[in-house]
């Protein structure tokens, strides 16, 4: 396999388990599960998945989504990004490659179609794909002089106001020197791979996946001249919570996260891991932001 962005090569290696986690209520799954597991079972391929692709192959053996990737070779998300920013935290640390295959609409990362799906996984498996290394930003909540929580994300940490909240106070630090005091619906600590996720509908600027760096994107600012910051990739970012108990909530990727208190810090810098994504040989990042974009064609 070929790994994109300049990054090294990957060595070759064989694919005898491959797991399957699928998104919720998707009708096109109901066919495409079923004639996948079979065409893998053909090529003496063990498969792993969740309990959603059990359903959707009237099975009742499916595991939970975390228990998928273990002793995986491969894991192949059916769905959308959403399905996988969750197959991202479920493979953690492991350096598995991941076929993203979309089935809903409007998706950056899964640039594999439904009519892609075997003519890219023949090439997975003769060890033919290309991948794409796209590193994760950490982030640690800081409650007093004690760590009390810590996460992985992919697209991006975001700090916005809880339901009943007015404009949140926040104190941004870059490697220990004070950037900015904001005043605002939020602030979304991004990474390259997230700047065509919530940064770019709040503002922020499209990043090329191989672009060592973080972008702060302000949430609506009450200071308009407060605009998205890029810093290095190598730089620690500290953002300080001014506002009340349960003001301010905490969310990674979307998905996941917990209410913070005055004077939380979450201090957020790049991770040791990186999500290995499979990409199609046809399509590259432009070729991705013009269809799904809708930019012009020459």
């Amino acid at each position: 396999m070929k790994v994109e962005n300049n990054l090294g090569a990957c060595p070759t290696m064989a694919i005898n388990t491959v797991g399957i986690i699928s998104k919720p209520a998707v009708a096109a799954a109901t066919d495409v599960v079923p004639k996948l597991l079979a065409w893998l079972a053909t090529r003496g391929v063990r498969v792993r998945y969740d309990k959603r692709t059990a359903v959707y192959a009237a099975r009742h053996d499916g595991l939970p989504r975390d228990e998928v990737p273990a002793g995986c070779d491969l894991v192949i998300v059916l769905g959308g990004d959403g399905t996988l920013l969750s197959a991202a935290r479920a493979i953690g640390s492991r350096e598995i490659p991941l076929f993203a295959v979309n089935l809903g609409g409007l998706g950056f990362l899964t640039a594999i179609t439904i009519d892609e799906l075997y003519p890219e996984l023949e090439r997975a498996l003769r060890g033919e794909h290309r991948i794409g290394r796209r590193k994760l930003l950490h982030a640690e909540v800081r409650r007093g002089d004690a760590i009390v929580s810590r996460y992985e994300a992919l697209n991006d940490v975001v700090l916005t106001k809880a339901a009943i909240a007015r404009m949140i106070d926040l104190d941004a630090f870059v490697d220990d020197q004070f950037m900015c005091a904001y005043k605002a619906d939020g602030l979304i600590v991004a990474t390259p791979t997230g700047s065509t996720a919530y940064s770019l509908s709040a503002g922020g600027p499209i990043i090329f996946p191989s672009v060592p760096t973080i972008c702060l994107t302000p949430i609506c600012p009450h200071m308009l001249t407060n605009r998205p910051v890029l810093v290095s990739e190598a730089s620690v970012v500290e953002i300080r919570c001014r506002g009340e108990d349960a003001s301010v909530f905490l969310t990674i990727d979307g998905q996941i996260g917990e209410p913070l208190k005055k004077e939380d810090s979450v201090i957020c810098r790049s991770s040791e891991y990186a999500l290995h994504l499979i990409r199609p040989p046809r399509m590259m990042f432009f070729d991705v932001l013009r269809q799904k974009l809708k930019w012009g064609e020459r």
